[in-house]
């Protein structure tokens, strides 16, 4: 015993000097340095095993196969079209038969022979054959409702539809014996002009009549009624639902609703909206759909307003306080609302697909919180100066004109504003760490940050709890696996540092949600990047995008920044992600990557409407102050005609048009009030047109009421597409009107805005508007405007605006008609 306490002592003094006898404690930790309690460095003992640094290498390496991996992943899932059978009877190739045959028609505008004769016929005799071979079980009632109405709306600024004699197909398939309650299957068949609609929204329509082929032919009665509602007015921005919902004998029995929509061309079908409230609709789609595809994230962003879209969703949800499904495709929304929307482009295992689901439906303590203080301040310090950093290469790429480099190649903006932002958040936090924390311990170190971003997450929990949203899920992953992923690697971490087991550990720990919220990213990346073509002059996509880009880069980076205070270096990793970012700004800059494609198989074209428009503006005498014709031309997209201006050189910046600062909407032809997006338009000089269907605006009467107030009552005919604009002058009030509940609704700016359509054979329209004058004024009370629009027949277009659009390049999408626009003072 005395010679090992000897050699003991022996030992002591070799490793650095004699020290007295004490009480038995506790080793310390083996590292690099032992951390005190403020994180200092201490050295090792001499032969103690050595606590081990990340190999920059290695883990960049690591980092960059995970995301990898888990991009494949998302891919892989997004792509899986489950070709195991569907349910028994469903037939997809049936329902491909029917989606032939209604694109065969063309494009199906409301109010045009092909939408309101040649689509409704065919519906009608298909829903006969399958009533024909029914089962005794079920009894089949068909109805075609043609309504007239108006509803006010808060979509796009707000403004007020009117509607006449447009078309609904309805069907309640219920059992023999009925049913007092119903569930609402909704799709459309009308569909922008020139456009086939396939996806949006014919294969919809096709789906819903396979199902009620499939279920009528069941056995075994139904519990309850199905009603489906083919409507021929959504495009007419949601006349059809809100006609069926207010009017229609059945709508009163109806207890749910699945509305069948398309932003893209086949995929998986997203749900991305449901209620309102009713959880116990949800829970029976999870039930019935084997591989249900959700997210309460989409339903919150798409309801925020940010995607300028809507869906007949809102009408029943609004109008029937119905709670809902609303199911969309959203794969290569590049082609949706273009002649490219085509059946061949949707995948047999889409409508199977699409079917099934359907159809199945202390001291220490406060030192620590100091430290963790400071961290969460460099925390957002890289934050924001990444946000600006990127921010500014975007607005850069902005103004030298290659905006939407991206479009046509997804990874550009990747390699662009991606690596931007991984490169400047590793530079901050390396900066933090050589500068501020140099005497600090890197396991410390290490802890610290991921802890500051359990806390971040935590705190966004909270938050995102009180405010009611149901995405809050999110954050308790992002809390709950990171806890469970420090429990599995504290022993490996404490005793041996950053080794590569440690790092697999926290990978597998982490897998879940960096596996959903790469999901969630590139669901999001799917839909807003063919938005962005589509998304208005005004709103710099690569501004939107890079910020995304950023978003997306500080979530996933979230616990990964502890990796840079455990690495040795990060070195190679900045001097990559520069050299990435370099060459790609330089490539983007000299205009290598061009937005538009016409790849037959993946196009992805630049939008352009065309109107070839005659304006005749009257006085307040009704004598025709001016007028003048000439094509009206819309870029839907940031870079305006730029792209455009080389192959048909008129159409430049000189030609852009001025705004008529005493006409509503600037005195053009808006189909929908949409000025506010698209500030940039042109305006070539043409020939004037008559089409031969022309506006008839009448002042039928001019009443003074009893409560001091003027009553003006007009009647308008004219072609199935028009829109009213009404300015009050100054000095006048617009009260009240007879459209809608009666209240106007003014649009962004303070235009009123009345979109009508109707179907065949509708009367002429008629509406009041009453104004409450304060004081009288020479230039009158109020300015009305009517623009009719032709979307098809002998009118659509002239032989000017042909010409014209021929001359496009084929990776463009140029949509032309002809309209008028004619405005009166009273």
């Amino acid at each position: 015993m005395e010679r090992g306490a000897a050699v003991a002592v022996r030992r002591l003094r070799a490793a650095g000097g004699e020290r007295e006898p004490r009480a038995l404690q506790p080793p310390p930790l083996p590292g690099r340095g032992e951390a005190d309690p403020g994180g200092k460095k201490r050295d090792c003992p001499a032969g103690g095993s050595r606590w081990r640094l990340l190999p920059e290498a290695r883990g960049a390496l690591l980092v960059l196969l995970y995301l990898l991996a888990l991009r494949a992943l998302v891919q892989l899932s997004l792509r899986q079209l489950l070709r195991r059978p569907g349910p028994r009877d469903f037939s997809a190739p049936r329902a491909r038969e029917y989606l032939e045959n209604i694109t065969a028609v063309g494009p199906r505008t409301v109010g045009s022979p092909e939408n309101e004769i040649l689509t409704v016929n065919y519906l009608l005799g298909q829903i006969k054959a399958i009533e024909s071979e029914s089962s005794d079980a079920h009894k089949i009632s068909v109805d075609i409702q043609r309504p007239t109405g108006s509803f006010s709306i808060d979509f796009l600024g707000g403004f007020t539809s009117y509607y006449a004699n447009i078309t609904n197909v309805v069907v309640k398939l219920e059992p023999r014996n009925g049913a007092k309650h119903a569930v609402l299957s909704n799709c459309h068949f009308d569909s922008v002009p020139n456009t086939p609609g396939a996806s949006d929204d014919a294969v919809s329509c096709s789906v819903m009549l396979e199902i009620l082929n499939t279920l009528s032919k069941s056995s075994d009665p139904l519990q309850h009624a199905v009603i489906f509602l083919f409507n021929g007015a959504e495009e007419s921005i949601l006349q059809a639902s809100h006609g069926f919902i207010t009017q229609h004998r059945w709508a009163k029995s109806i207890r749910a609703f699945i509305n069948l929509e398309a932003a893209g061309v086949g995929g998986k079908e997203l749900v991305f909206q449901t209620g309102p409230e009713n959880p116990w609709l949800v829970q029976a789609y999870v039930f019935a759909a084997k591989h249900p595809f959700a997210s309460v994230v989409a339903q919150e962003v798409f309801q925020s307003g940010i995607i300028p879209a809507d869906t007949d969703f809102r009408i029943y949800r609004d109008f029937g306080n119905i709670p809902g499904i609303d199911l969309a495709f959203i794969e290569n929304g590049y082609i949706y609302h273009t002649k490219y929307d085509t059946p061949d482009r949707i995948l047999t295992d889409s409508i199977q697909r699409a079917g099934k689901k359907i159809l199945q439906p202390r001291n220490r303590a406060i030192n620590y919180m100091k430290e963790l203080s400071v961290a969460f301040g460099f925390t957002l310090l890289s934050w924001f100066s990444t946000l600006v950093t990127v921010l500014i290469v975007a607005v850069f790429i902005s103004l030298i004109g290659q905006s939407l480099s991206w479009y046509n190649h997804f990874y550009v903006s990747i390699f662009l504003y991606g690596s931007a932002a991984a490169a400047k958040l590793i530079l901050v936090h390396t900066l933090a760490k050589k500068f501020y924390y140099k005497n600090r311990n890197e396991q410390y170190l290490g802890e610290m940050f991921f802890d500051v971003s359990l806390l971040v997450w935590s705190i966004a929990l909270v938050l995102i709890t009180q405010l009611g949203l149901c995405s809050a899920f999110i954050c308790a992953m992002w809390v709950a696996f990171p806890l469970l992923t420090k429990l599995l690697t504290y022993r490996e971490f404490k005793q041996k540092g950053a080794t590569i087991r440690f790092v697999m550990i926290y990978m597998l720990g982490m897998f879940i949600p960096y596996l959903y919220i790469m999901y969630l990213t590139w669901t999001i990346f799917e839909m807003f990047i063919p938005i962005m073509g589509r998304s208005g002059t005004e709103i710099p996509p690569d501004v939107v995008l890079a910020a995304f880009i950023v978003s997306s880069t500080v979530i996933l980076s979230s616990y990964f920044l502890n990796f840079i205070y455990l690495a040795k270096s990060t070195k190679k990793t900045l001097i990559t992600l520069t050299t990435v970012f370099g060459v790609t700004l330089i490539l983007v800059c000299s205009g290598v990557f061009f937005p538009y494609s016409s790849d037959s198989a993946n196009p992805k074209p630049k939008r352009v409407f065309l109107q070839h428009v005659s304006r005749r503006f009257y006085g307040l005498n009704g004598n025709l102050v001016k007028s003048d014709s000439g094509i009206w031309i819309n870029g839907l997209d940031y870079a305006g005609i730029s792209h455009i201006t080389p192959h048909i050189p008129e159409l430049n910046d000189t030609i852009r048009t001025n705004c008529e600062d005493k006409a509503p909407l600037c005195g053009f032809p808006w189909i929908l009030p949409v000025h506010f997006l698209l500030r940039k338009n042109w305006y070539l000089p043409a020939a004037e047109i008559s089409p031969t269907n022309p506006v008839h605006f009448k002042l039928l009467a001019k009443e003074q009421m009893p409560w001091d107030s003027t009553k003006l009552t007009f009647e308008v005919s004219g072609p199935s597409h028009m829109s009213l604009y009404i300015r009050p002058h100054e000095g006048s009030t617009l009260s009240s009107w007879s459209l809608g509940d009666g209240t106007p609704v003014a649009n962004i700016g303070g235009d009123y805005f009345v979109f009508y359509a109707h179907g065949l054979q509708a009367v002429a329209w008629r509406f009041w508007i009453e104004l409450k004058v304060a004081e009288k004024h020479s230039d009158g009370m109020v300015s009305l405007a009517i623009a009719a629009h032709y979307f098809f027949g002998e009118d659509q277009k002239s032989p000017q605006l042909y010409a014209l659009m021929e001359r496009f390049p084929n990776w463009t999408f140029p949509s032309g008609w002809v309209c008028t626009y004619d405005l009166f003072v009273f």
